[in-house]
């Protein structure tokens, strides 16, 4: 099986040797970078990385710095960020900009490789189908979403909300639902991140946006509305 290639990013080498070396037993290949200027030279010249672990606090760029960088050229990437910080803006911050994970230090390095495994299953599952709903077409295999032919951009968490969304057509689905399914069910989250989520998607979906329906109290509807 070829190895997925890992671009671990901290100011700090002993945080770098603590994922690389429990990265490097589950067979990923491990690149690390010291600064963020250091981490986009690498992710442009290697081409090929399969996911990101990023700080925040970093010299030269800064964790967010790198993810708007990135975020301009490559929407698909899955980004972790990795963070002393707890407070809740910091969270909100990363979800704005498209990171897909969001973990505080200190961490278990065994559960920070199982979000590693589970995203990347994810990522790399191939699909042949295609939906095709309301003008909405997302083809799965190829990782892409067109809005009336028109493509849109979106990350990763964002596309597979979407997918969830179009997959349940019509079907009430609880946050808690949402986060398990879109989520791993080790995920710590709550409600701020699915509904910053899909503020985000909806503004990307323009028009069509409309068809995620809020239930109050609850959580989300796709649906669309009848001719």
């Amino acid at each position: 099986m070829e190895q997925l290639k890992i671009l671990v990013v901290d100011d700090e080498s002993r945080m770098r040797k603590l994922v690389r070396d429990f990265l490097v037993r589950k067979n990923f290949e491990v690149i690390e970078a010291e600064n963020g200027e250091q981490a986009v030279d690498l992710f442009f010249e290697e081409k090929d990385i399969a996911l990101i672990l990023l700080d925040v606090m970093m010299p030269k760029m800064d964790g967010w710095q790198v993810v708007r960088t990135i975020r301009e050229y490559s929407s698909k990437v899955p980004i972790i960020m990795l963070t002393a910080k707890g407070e809740e803006q910091d969270e909100l911050q990363g979800f704005e900009l498209g990171v897909d994970e969001y973990i505080s230090k200190p961490f278990s390095p065994k559960i920070l490789v199982a979000r590693i495994e589970a995203i990347l299953r994810r990522s790399n599952t191939v699909v042949t189908e295609m939906k095709d709903i309301g003008g909405i077409v997302m083809d799965k295999a190829a990782h892409t979403v067109s809005v009336d032919g028109k493509n849109v951009e979106l990350s990763y968490k964002e596309f597979e909300l979407l997918a969830y969304f179009m997959d349940n057509q019509g079907l009430a689905l609880s946050r808690e639902k949402i986060l398990n399914h879109v989520w791993n069910y080790d995920y710590f989250g709550d409600a701020r991140t699915i509904d910053t989520h899909v503020k985000k998607l909806r503004s990307k979906l323009g028009e069509k946006g409309d068809y995620i329906k809020t239930i109050w109290g609850m959580g989300y509807k796709f649906e669309i509305p009848q001719a």
